[in-house]
Protein backbone atom coordinates (compact mmCIF):
# COMPACT_ATOMS: atom_id res chain seq x y z
CA UNK A 1 0.00 0.00 0.00
CA UNK A 2 2.98 2.58 1.03
CA UNK A 3 4.85 1.81 -2.62
CA UNK A 4 1.53 2.25 -4.37
CA UNK A 5 0.85 5.78 -2.46
CA UNK A 6 4.38 6.82 -3.34
CA UNK A 7 4.58 5.90 -6.81
CA UNK A 8 1.08 7.77 -7.03
CA UNK A 9 2.68 10.59 -4.90
CA UNK A 10 5.10 10.88 -7.52
CA UNK A 11 2.91 11.28 -10.36
CA UNK A 12 0.90 13.58 -8.53
CA UNK A 13 4.17 15.82 -8.77
CA UNK A 14 5.52 15.33 -12.23
CA UNK A 15 2.07 16.63 -13.22
CA UNK A 16 2.64 20.02 -11.11
CA UNK A 17 5.90 20.10 -12.28
CA UNK A 18 5.56 20.54 -15.94
CA UNK A 19 6.83 23.83 -17.34
CA UNK A 20 4.69 26.10 -19.11
CA UNK A 21 1.17 24.85 -18.67
CA UNK A 22 -1.24 27.00 -17.61
CA UNK A 23 -3.22 26.13 -14.36
CA UNK A 24 -6.77 25.53 -14.41
CA UNK A 25 -9.01 26.12 -11.57
CA UNK A 26 -12.39 25.63 -10.67
CA UNK A 27 -14.51 25.29 -7.88
CA UNK A 28 -16.54 22.48 -6.89
CA UNK A 29 -19.76 21.81 -5.38
CA UNK A 30 -18.62 21.87 -1.81
CA UNK A 31 -16.59 24.94 -2.42
CA UNK A 32 -13.54 23.76 -2.76
CA UNK A 33 -10.70 25.21 -5.40
CA UNK A 34 -9.52 22.41 -8.09
CA UNK A 35 -6.67 23.21 -9.37
CA UNK A 36 -4.87 21.13 -12.27
CA UNK A 37 -1.62 21.89 -14.14
CA UNK A 38 -2.93 20.07 -17.63
CA UNK A 39 -6.21 19.08 -18.80
CA UNK A 40 -7.33 15.31 -16.73
CA UNK A 41 -6.79 12.76 -19.21
CA UNK A 42 -7.50 9.79 -16.59
CA UNK A 43 -10.54 10.23 -14.62
CA UNK A 44 -12.55 7.70 -12.54
CA UNK A 45 -16.46 8.64 -11.82
CA UNK A 46 -17.45 7.94 -8.65
CA UNK A 47 -21.16 8.53 -9.10
CA UNK A 48 -23.80 7.06 -11.94
CA UNK A 49 -25.02 11.22 -12.70
CA UNK A 50 -21.17 12.10 -12.43
CA UNK A 51 -20.78 9.46 -15.31
CA UNK A 52 -23.39 11.07 -17.40
CA UNK A 53 -22.31 14.69 -16.83
CA UNK A 54 -18.65 13.54 -18.16
CA UNK A 55 -19.95 12.07 -21.60
CA UNK A 56 -21.85 15.26 -21.80
CA UNK A 57 -19.33 17.39 -21.33
CA UNK A 58 -17.45 15.41 -24.20
CA UNK A 59 -14.49 13.44 -21.73
CA UNK A 60 -16.26 10.23 -21.99
CA UNK A 61 -13.77 8.76 -23.27
CA UNK A 62 -10.77 9.85 -20.31
CA UNK A 63 -13.00 7.74 -17.82
CA UNK A 64 -10.83 4.63 -16.96
CA UNK A 65 -13.17 3.87 -13.80
CA UNK A 66 -16.63 4.02 -12.27
CA UNK A 67 -19.29 2.74 -9.86
CA UNK A 68 -22.13 0.39 -10.36
CA UNK A 69 -24.86 1.59 -11.86
CA UNK A 70 -23.30 3.76 -14.23
CA UNK A 71 -25.50 2.79 -17.12
CA UNK A 72 -26.16 6.06 -19.64
CA UNK A 73 -24.75 6.30 -22.03
CA UNK A 74 -24.65 2.63 -23.24
CA UNK A 75 -20.75 3.30 -23.73
CA UNK A 76 -20.91 3.79 -19.85
CA UNK A 77 -21.78 0.32 -19.37
CA UNK A 78 -17.91 -1.58 -20.77
CA UNK A 79 -16.11 0.98 -18.47
CA UNK A 80 -14.05 -0.88 -15.61
CA UNK A 81 -16.07 -0.92 -11.93
CA UNK A 82 -14.14 0.25 -9.04
CA UNK A 83 -16.65 -0.15 -6.64
CA UNK A 84 -20.41 0.66 -5.89
CA UNK A 85 -21.90 3.54 -3.41
CA UNK A 86 -21.28 1.26 -0.62
CA UNK A 87 -17.39 0.19 -0.93
CA UNK A 88 -15.23 1.65 -3.10
CA UNK A 89 -12.28 -0.34 -4.31
CA UNK A 90 -9.20 2.02 -3.31
CA UNK A 91 -6.07 -0.19 -3.96
CA UNK A 92 -7.65 -0.20 -7.00
CA UNK A 93 -8.18 3.16 -8.08
CA UNK A 94 -5.17 3.95 -7.00
CA UNK A 95 -3.11 1.62 -8.83
CA UNK A 96 -5.31 2.99 -12.00
CA UNK A 97 -3.59 6.37 -11.38
CA UNK A 98 -6.06 8.70 -12.26
CA UNK A 99 -5.43 12.62 -12.57
CA UNK A 100 -8.81 13.71 -11.23
CA UNK A 101 -11.87 11.57 -9.50
CA UNK A 102 -15.32 13.22 -10.13
CA UNK A 103 -17.09 12.47 -6.54
CA UNK A 104 -20.74 12.65 -4.88
CA UNK A 105 -20.26 12.69 -1.35
CA UNK A 106 -22.25 10.50 0.61
CA UNK A 107 -22.32 7.96 3.85
CA UNK A 108 -18.59 6.18 4.05
CA UNK A 109 -17.36 8.22 1.02
CA UNK A 110 -15.86 10.55 3.32
CA UNK A 111 -13.71 8.09 5.41
CA UNK A 112 -13.19 6.06 1.94
CA UNK A 113 -11.28 9.13 0.06
CA UNK A 114 -8.88 9.81 2.72
CA UNK A 115 -6.39 7.77 1.19
CA UNK A 116 -6.72 9.18 -1.62
CA UNK A 117 -6.26 12.31 -0.81
CA UNK A 118 -3.29 11.52 0.99
CA UNK A 119 -1.79 10.44 -2.00
CA UNK A 120 -2.29 13.89 -3.69
CA UNK A 121 -5.36 12.73 -6.39
CA UNK A 122 -7.09 16.03 -6.72
CA UNK A 123 -11.37 15.51 -7.27
CA UNK A 124 -13.96 17.21 -8.00
CA UNK A 125 -17.24 17.01 -5.99
CA UNK A 126 -20.12 16.99 -7.59
CA UNK A 127 -23.66 17.62 -6.16
CA UNK A 128 -26.46 19.63 -7.97
CA UNK A 129 -29.11 20.62 -5.61
CA UNK A 130 -30.78 22.72 -8.76
CA UNK A 131 -31.49 22.48 -12.46
CA UNK A 132 -29.01 26.14 -13.05
CA UNK A 133 -26.45 23.61 -10.69
CA UNK A 134 -26.41 21.29 -14.20
CA UNK A 135 -25.00 23.74 -16.69
CA UNK A 136 -22.37 24.88 -14.29
CA UNK A 137 -21.17 21.62 -13.56
CA UNK A 138 -20.56 21.18 -17.28
CA UNK A 139 -18.84 23.82 -17.77
CA UNK A 140 -16.41 23.21 -14.92
CA UNK A 141 -15.99 19.89 -15.74
CA UNK A 142 -14.93 21.00 -19.27
CA UNK A 143 -12.63 23.22 -18.30
CA UNK A 144 -10.53 20.59 -15.94
CA UNK A 145 -11.31 17.98 -19.30
CA UNK A 146 -10.27 20.33 -21.82
CA UNK A 147 -13.39 19.90 -23.71
CA UNK A 148 -14.78 23.56 -23.04
CA UNK A 149 -16.55 23.69 -26.64
CA UNK A 150 -18.49 20.55 -26.18
CA UNK A 151 -19.49 21.43 -22.45
CA UNK A 152 -20.61 24.92 -23.77
CA UNK A 153 -22.56 23.50 -26.33
CA UNK A 154 -24.54 21.12 -23.38
CA UNK A 155 -24.68 23.96 -21.00
CA UNK A 156 -26.72 25.87 -23.53
CA UNK A 157 -28.87 23.01 -24.74
CA UNK A 158 -29.84 22.44 -21.41
CA UNK A 159 -30.56 25.79 -20.37
CA UNK A 160 -32.12 26.58 -23.83
CA UNK A 161 -34.64 23.65 -23.07
CA UNK A 162 -35.02 24.89 -19.01
CA UNK A 163 -35.88 28.47 -20.21
CA UNK A 164 -38.80 26.85 -22.36
CA UNK A 165 -39.96 25.46 -19.59
CA UNK A 166 -40.20 28.05 -17.17
CA UNK A 167 -41.04 30.48 -19.54
CA UNK A 168 -44.36 27.91 -19.86
CA UNK A 169 -44.93 26.85 -16.35
CA UNK A 170 -43.88 28.76 -13.88
CA UNK A 171 -46.37 31.16 -12.15
CA UNK A 172 -48.90 28.63 -13.11
CA UNK A 173 -51.25 27.48 -10.51
CA UNK A 174 -50.09 25.23 -7.41
CA UNK A 175 -50.27 21.11 -8.14
CA UNK A 176 -49.41 19.80 -4.65
CA UNK A 177 -47.31 16.76 -5.64
CA UNK A 178 -46.14 13.41 -4.24
CA UNK A 179 -43.07 12.24 -5.31
CA UNK A 180 -42.22 8.98 -4.77
CA UNK A 181 -38.64 7.10 -4.88
CA UNK A 182 -39.40 4.07 -3.74
CA UNK A 183 -42.95 2.12 -2.56
CA UNK A 184 -42.07 -0.26 -0.35
CA UNK A 185 -41.12 1.18 2.71
CA UNK A 186 -42.48 4.34 0.84
CA UNK A 187 -39.54 7.41 0.09
CA UNK A 188 -39.99 10.65 -0.91
CA UNK A 189 -37.51 13.23 -0.93
CA UNK A 190 -38.01 16.66 0.52
CA UNK A 191 -36.91 20.62 -0.53
CA UNK A 192 -32.84 20.11 -0.57
CA UNK A 193 -33.27 17.38 -3.57
CA UNK A 194 -33.27 18.18 -7.17
CA UNK A 195 -36.49 16.72 -7.54
CA UNK A 196 -38.15 19.57 -5.32
CA UNK A 197 -36.77 21.82 -8.51
CA UNK A 198 -37.93 20.12 -10.58
CA UNK A 199 -41.27 20.10 -8.96
CA UNK A 200 -40.93 24.04 -8.60
CA UNK A 201 -39.96 24.92 -12.05
CA UNK A 202 -43.13 22.93 -13.16
CA UNK A 203 -45.32 25.41 -10.91
CA UNK A 204 -45.94 22.71 -8.23
CA UNK A 205 -45.60 22.09 -4.67
CA UNK A 206 -43.63 19.05 -2.92
CA UNK A 207 -45.91 18.41 -0.56
CA UNK A 208 -43.27 16.37 1.76
CA UNK A 209 -40.37 19.51 1.23
CA UNK A 210 -40.38 20.96 4.81
CA UNK A 211 -39.65 17.62 6.52
CA UNK A 212 -35.69 17.88 8.10
CA UNK A 213 -34.61 14.70 6.50
CA UNK A 214 -33.27 14.57 2.66
CA UNK A 215 -35.03 11.05 1.75
CA UNK A 216 -37.53 10.37 4.63
CA UNK A 217 -39.92 7.56 4.89
CA UNK A 218 -43.18 7.89 4.81
CA UNK A 219 -46.29 5.86 5.51
CA UNK A 220 -49.58 6.01 3.35
CA UNK A 221 -51.38 7.15 5.58
CA UNK A 222 -49.34 10.80 6.13
CA UNK A 223 -49.72 10.54 1.95
CA UNK A 224 -53.41 10.16 2.52
CA UNK A 225 -53.78 12.99 4.77
CA UNK A 226 -51.84 15.39 2.14
CA UNK A 227 -54.21 14.11 -0.26
CA UNK A 228 -51.80 15.41 -3.58
CA UNK A 229 -52.99 16.35 -6.42
CA UNK A 230 -50.01 14.56 -8.68
CA UNK A 231 -48.11 11.72 -7.69
CA UNK A 232 -44.92 10.83 -9.68
CA UNK A 233 -43.21 7.81 -9.25
CA UNK A 234 -39.99 6.78 -10.40
CA UNK A 235 -39.30 3.12 -8.95
CA UNK A 236 -40.47 1.46 -11.28
CA UNK A 237 -37.06 0.35 -12.86
CA UNK A 238 -35.93 -0.63 -9.50
CA UNK A 239 -39.08 -2.87 -8.39
CA UNK A 240 -40.21 -4.19 -11.56
CA UNK A 241 -43.70 -3.00 -10.74
CA UNK A 242 -44.64 0.63 -10.52
CA UNK A 243 -45.30 1.76 -7.32
CA UNK A 244 -47.96 4.08 -8.29
CA UNK A 245 -50.21 0.77 -8.52
CA UNK A 246 -50.30 0.47 -5.12
CA UNK A 247 -52.20 4.28 -5.04
CA UNK A 248 -54.96 3.13 -7.36
CA UNK A 249 -57.04 1.43 -4.84
CA UNK A 250 -57.25 4.83 -2.81
CA UNK A 251 -60.57 6.20 -4.83
CA UNK A 252 -61.04 9.46 -2.23
CA UNK A 253 -57.33 10.46 -3.20
CA UNK A 254 -57.80 13.63 -5.19
CA UNK A 255 -54.00 12.00 -7.29
CA UNK A 256 -56.23 9.22 -7.96
CA UNK A 257 -59.96 10.80 -8.64
CA UNK A 258 -58.46 12.81 -11.32
CA UNK A 259 -56.29 10.45 -12.96
CA UNK A 260 -53.24 11.92 -12.03
CA UNK A 261 -50.62 9.14 -11.73
CA UNK A 262 -47.42 9.57 -13.44
CA UNK A 263 -44.49 6.20 -13.65
CA UNK A 264 -41.61 7.67 -14.88
CA UNK A 265 -38.03 6.22 -15.38
CA UNK A 266 -36.57 7.10 -11.69
CA UNK A 267 -32.88 8.08 -13.27
CA UNK A 268 -34.50 10.99 -15.32
CA UNK A 269 -35.19 12.60 -12.40
CA UNK A 270 -32.71 11.21 -9.00
CA UNK A 271 -29.47 11.86 -11.22
CA UNK A 272 -28.26 15.23 -11.72
CA UNK A 273 -27.68 14.81 -15.53
CA UNK A 274 -28.52 15.90 -18.22
CA UNK A 275 -31.27 14.07 -18.78
CA UNK A 276 -32.75 15.26 -15.99
CA UNK A 277 -34.76 18.45 -17.94
CA UNK A 278 -36.80 15.75 -20.13
CA UNK A 279 -37.44 14.10 -16.67
CA UNK A 280 -38.82 17.74 -15.62
CA UNK A 281 -40.48 17.78 -18.76
CA UNK A 282 -42.99 14.86 -18.31
CA UNK A 283 -43.58 15.84 -15.04
CA UNK A 284 -44.54 19.89 -16.18
CA UNK A 285 -46.63 18.11 -18.79
CA UNK A 286 -48.85 15.73 -16.11
CA UNK A 287 -48.75 19.10 -13.47
CA UNK A 288 -50.31 21.11 -17.13
CA UNK A 289 -53.00 18.07 -17.19
CA UNK A 290 -53.61 17.61 -13.68
CA UNK A 291 -54.80 21.50 -14.04
CA UNK A 292 -57.46 20.98 -16.45
CA UNK A 293 -58.45 18.21 -14.76
CA UNK A 294 -59.55 19.80 -11.66
CA UNK A 295 -62.97 19.21 -10.65
CA UNK A 296 -63.71 22.59 -10.26
CA UNK A 297 -63.02 23.72 -13.80
CA UNK A 298 -65.77 20.63 -14.88
CA UNK A 299 -62.36 18.35 -16.57
CA UNK A 300 -62.44 15.35 -14.24
CA UNK A 301 -60.35 12.98 -15.89
CA UNK A 302 -62.99 9.81 -17.70
CA UNK A 303 -62.17 6.68 -16.15
CA UNK A 304 -60.10 3.92 -18.56
CA UNK A 305 -57.75 0.64 -18.70
CA UNK A 306 -54.81 2.60 -19.19
CA UNK A 307 -55.02 4.94 -15.95
CA UNK A 308 -51.72 6.19 -14.97
CA UNK A 309 -49.14 7.91 -17.56
CA UNK A 310 -46.21 6.37 -18.41
CA UNK A 311 -42.88 7.94 -19.89
CA UNK A 312 -39.25 6.93 -19.73
CA UNK A 313 -40.44 3.41 -18.52
CA UNK A 314 -37.52 0.90 -19.18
Amino acid sequence: MKKTLCAVCVFAFSLLAQPGIAAISVKDDAGNTVTLQAPAKRIISLSPHVTELIFAAGAGDKIIGTVNYSDYPAAAKSIPRVGDNRQLDIERILSMKPDLLVVWMHGAFERQLEPLRQAGIPYFFSEPHTLDNIPENLIKLGSLFGTEVQAQAAAQEFRQKLGQLRTRYQGKSTVRTFYQVWGKPIYTLNDKSIVSDVIRTCGGENIFGRLAADAPSVSAEAVLLENPELIVSGDSKNQGVSGIVQWKTFSNMLAVKNNNLLAIDGDQLNRAGPRIVDGAKAVCEAMELARTRRVNNGTQAPAGKNDAMKVGAK
